[in-house]
């Protein structure tokens, strides 16, 4: 019975996609034509062995994809970028100074002692502590209203001390004169006549007149101590001092290293003062210490005793916070020349009790 039907007009399905007239059997799929044109990575292949071909090296599949049109978005010329340093850097107009980090030194630029000596100062702290407050008797108190101050050396001093009057005092050492410091009596600040006592501001000061003859380099220290202090140390260098030193003008509080820059070196022919002045703090609490200097009868400049210090590295303040006596202590080595004045009448600044510092 199926002879008797005719087969469907034209070639077989298979026959025109197979090419030839065999019997082959192939999926269903294979009779579609592919796409037009070469596949994507055919010219990628060719060179794939090129070494100076940049897409020799990479098999990803986004390498079948061709770029976008136009020109990479780096071709044309972009602005530079505009740093917005008013968002990255914070408004300081109203932060406190910092410390003066690049103004200390690890060593006196001019003169240093021996490390010998500056462990010898130590263990003489250490074996002889600060003297507590004594009270002023009537007659100190006369003496100091008056600037009647004595001024000792102490013993195998290389040098000369003279009483030149009431309050002044003068001293020469000679070239061989080795690191001593002159101490005074009666202290110049006594807690009795201070704010701690009294609620009332409280000044001490003092100046020395450099001899005009004197060599160029001023080997002279004005400080202040709380006694006692190793005779054989300028002051400035252990606890309970501070100074300015004239061969280079830097000052130091308990420092025995290099001290901070301060004021130009001393000069011949120059009158040097230091002061102390103690308020009572604020809201009536400790004891504010600001330390002030003076040239030639100017003011010149001054530091907070509590300015921001260098925890690490800054040994402690007492002894000079208003709490202890406190004498003038007056640092000399090698060849010197001066007057020490203690006499109000006598000084050549005139703003002891009226300039605000």
């Amino acid at each position: 019975m199926p002879d008797d039907y005719a087969p469907p007009p034209g070639p077989p399905p298979s026959y025109s996609s197979s090419g030839s007239g065999s019997g082959s059997s192939k999926p269903v799929g294979d009779d579609y034509a592919p796409p037009p044109g070469p596949p994507p990575s055919a010219f990628k292949k060719l060179a794939s062995n090129n070494p100076f071909n940049p897409f020799s090296h990479r098999n990803k599949a986004e390498d079948d994809y061709a770029p976008p049109p136009g020109p990479p978005p780096s071709a044309g010329k972009q602005p530079d970028p505009q740093h917005d340093w008013q968002m990255a850097v914070p408004d300081t107009s109203l932060l406190p100074p910092p410390p003066a980090f690049f103004t200390s030194f690890e060593y006196s630029q001019v003169n240093n002692a021996s490390g010998e000596e500056c462990a010898q100062g130590e263990q003489w702290c250490a074996r002889y502590p600060l003297y507590r407050p004594a009270p002023l008797d009537g007659a100190a108190q006369a003496a100091l209203s008056m600037g009647n101050i004595n001024l000792f050396a102490p013993p195998g001093f290389r040098g000369s001390v003279t009483n030149a009057g009431v309050g002044i005092w003068h001293v020469e050492t000679r070239s061989n004169a080795t690191d001593t410091c002159l101490a005074t009596y009666p202290p110049l600040y006594s807690p009795s006549l201070g704010p701690s006592a009294t609620g009332a501001r409280r000044r001490i000061y003092y100046e020395v007149n450099i001899d005009p003859r004197n060599k160029r380099e001023v080997d002279l220290a004005i400080g202040f101590t709380a006694p006692p202090y190793p005779v054989f140390r300028l002051p400035g260098w252990h606890r309970g001092s501070l100074a300015v030193h004239g061969d280079d003008g830097s000052r130091f509080i308990n420092d025995n290293r290099g001290g901070q820059a301060f004021v130009q070196p001393f000069k011949p022919g120059d009158t040097v003062g230091l002061g102390m002045e103690f308020s009572p703090g604020a809201g009536g609490q400790g004891i504010q210490v600001i330390i002030f200097f003076t040239r030639n009868g100017r003011f010149e400049d001054k530091w907070n005793l509590y300015e921001e210090r260098d925890t690490e590295q800054d040994a402690p303040l007492v002894g000079l916070q208003g709490y202890h006596d406190i004498c003038a202590a007056i640092g000399v080595f090698e060849g010197v020349k001066f007057d020490a004045v203690f006499a109000p009448g006598l000084w050549k600044w005139k703003g002891f009790h009226t300039e605000v510092l």
